[in-house]
């Protein structure tokens, strides 16, 4: 799917025709993808949407067409015409695995190569990272609420449009969603995809055990059937019941049942009584509806018997206290081998500067500790003093006994991908394993514990310098 060089800001372009003219186009410079609050107000967030930018990014080139529509702009030089003919990216990119847990104030993406280059993907980096990223975090919290039941994502009629919408599916798997109702994504991504009927396929027969039949005679080895269209322990669930005798009877099994509205916890604690009373205990039951984390919990709390969540526009709209943007920023760190920051009266809206690693302290059982940004020529010992990102003035140390590994690693050099795309489901399982691994409190929906993200002396040391000559010059 190409990805038009034209779907950015206006003023990355700009930019890129005023570094030409200053002679500045060819410099080497270094910027960071961060963001610096945890989505949901929750304690993590789950890193997604990279092969889906390095795509972009690989494939980045401006079409006759586009450039014959910037030359009619009239804002554009030839000369800058001429040189976006030819525009690549051919840069270095870092970046952890997708499916990994990350936090805030940690570089998530490094982007490395000439300044028109690395400044001219901000747009589309965020885009991509920040939808994605915010989705996969979604989906994370709502499985986690699911308590190994299953969550299928159902969101595309309520998503932000048809790439929303593809994006969305994509990155929900990534967070934990075991299928879509999505077909695009399923033939694309590899995804499982699930539907049952809408209420309109009952209603359109002259009675709720007529569309039953109807459905079980199409579909009879994977019928799952709606029963709330009338009254779903009165009607719904009797005829679905009759259903499953008679598939019962060709040798076939039906497979389920599917509640969208009501007392889901009631409903369906009720549904399955009367499906085990009446020799069915391998019915599942699908619960829809408006669901979110918060949602499922109080069902759980109150008793339910839901199988299968089906999860749409809370998931895909991202809905919910601190949802809507991921508010991931892109920061000039380094150019020309020279560190920058960002100066702002808030030290936590300030960029930390200079190339770095991104380090994670683990205990020997491989329980993560805290997260660690370093120059990257730093040498962190366990026992060290490191120090929190947004108040210099606060610090710990690093465990003794802890071991430091690697959170990111180079993914594109010379603007070609280094290794082959992982499949949606080895994403997911790295989600679930690195979720096991935070301390007890972080998945908390209210009040989680705060995970540690700290910064090296030597990168706080750095910091306080160009503080200090910034302020000097009143920059």
């Amino acid at each position: 799917m190409r990805y038009s060089p034209l779907l950015t800001d206006l003023y990355e372009l700009t930019m890129l025709a005023g570094y030409l003219e200053e002679g500045m186009a060819e410099k080497p410079a270094v910027f960071d993808l961060y963001f610096r609050t945890n989505p949901f107000e929750g304690g993590y967030a789950v890193f997604a949407g990279l092969e889906t930018a390095l795509d972009h990014l690989a494939g980045l080139r401006f079409s006759p067409e586009e450039l014959a529509y910037l030359n009619n702009l009239g804002l554009f030089r030839p000369r800058f015409i001429e040189f976006l003919r030819e525009f690549r990216f051919r840069g270095r990119v870092t970046a952890p695995p997708e499916g990994t847990v990350v936090f805030a104030h940690e570089p998530l993406l490094t982007v490395e190569g000439t300044l028109a280059e690395a400044q001219f993907v901000e747009t589309l980096l965020l885009n991509t990272i920040n939808f994605q990223t915010l989705i996969a975090t979604k989906a994370a919290r709502i499985c986690h609420a699911a308590a190994g039941s299953d969550v299928v994502e159902f969101g595309l009629r309520r998503a932000q449009g048809p790439d929303g919408g593809l994006s969305a599916s994509r990155a929900a798997c990534v967070g934990g969603c075991r299928g879509t109702s999505n077909l695009l994504a399923g033939m694309l991504y590899g995804m499982p995809v699930r539907g049952t009927q809408a209420h309109s396929w009952i209603q359109a027969f002259p009675d709720e055990l007529s569309a039953f039949r109807a459905y079980a005679v199409s579909f009879p080895d994977s019928t799952i059937l709606l029963v709330d269209t009338y009254d779903t322990l009165k009607s719904g669930l009797p005829n679905a019941l009759t259903v499953a005798a008679e598939l019962r009877s060709r040798g076939r099994e039906l497979r389920g049942i599917r509640i969208d509205s009501g007392d889901l916890a009631y409903l369906s604690r009720e549904s399955r009584r009367m499906l085990d009373e009446a020799g069915f205990s391998a019915v599942r039951i699908v619960a829809s509806n408006d669901l979110d984390e918060q949602v499922i919990e109080s069902v759980r709390g109150e008793g339910g018997r839901v199988d299968i969540y089906g999860v749409g526009t809370k998931l895909v709209t991202c809905a919910g206290t601190g949802g809507g943007a991921l508010g991931g920023v892109y920061k000039l760190v380094e150019i020309d081998g020279q560190p920058k920051m960002k100066l702002t009266s808030d030290i936590a809206k300030a960029s930390l500067p200079g190339k770095k690693r991104v380090m994670r302290a683990v205990e020997p059982d491989g329980g993560f500790i805290q997260d660690l940004v370093c120059l990257e020529s730093d040498t962190v010992p366990a026992g060290g003093t490191v120090y929190d990102p947004t108040n210099p003035l606060r610090h710990t140390i690093v465990p003794p006994g802890a071991r430091l590994t690697e959170l990111r690693s180079v993914v594109m050099e010379g603007g070609q991908r280094l290794e082959e795309r992982e499949p949606l489901k080895i994403m997911a399982e790295r989600c679930r394993k690195e979720l096991d691994l935070l301390p007890a409190g972080c998945l908390r929906f209210v009040n989680p514990h705060r995970y540690k993200v700290s910064i090296s002396d030597p990168l706080n040391s750095l910091r306080s310098t160009l503080i200090k000559q910034l302020e000097s010059k009143g920059e």
